[in-house]
């Protein structure tokens, strides 16, 4: 699959491009640089995004637990043990 402007990988590639050396970007992602072909699928364009992304930039890799990964296992379990709901509609 090659870029084209209509898709959202498209739209993002653009966006980089024009704020590039004019603004500031802040990026957040669950991906590291050498998977980001997911979002674009154009080795070209992938590797002109991760270019103008690192140029001039402060990266900080965070690690350690997810505090939303973690409540949304809390909350799943919390679900699971609760008993079914038994308010049927009567007719």
């Amino acid at each position: 699959m090659s870029w084209c402007a209509c898709c959202g990988h498209g739209v993002l590639f653009t966006f980089l491009g024009e704020r590039y050396e004019r603004r500031s970007v802040m990026i957040s992602s669950n991906l590291v640089f050498s998977q980001w072909d997911r979002i674009f699928k154009d080795p070209m364009t992938t590797a002109a995004a991760i270019d103008r992304v690192v140029h001039h930039a402060t990266i900080r890799e965070l690690t350690g637990h997810s505090v939303r990964s973690e409540e949304a296992k809390r909350r799943n379990a919390a679900q699971a043990k609760a008993p079914p709901n038994k308010t049927a509609a009567k007719k």
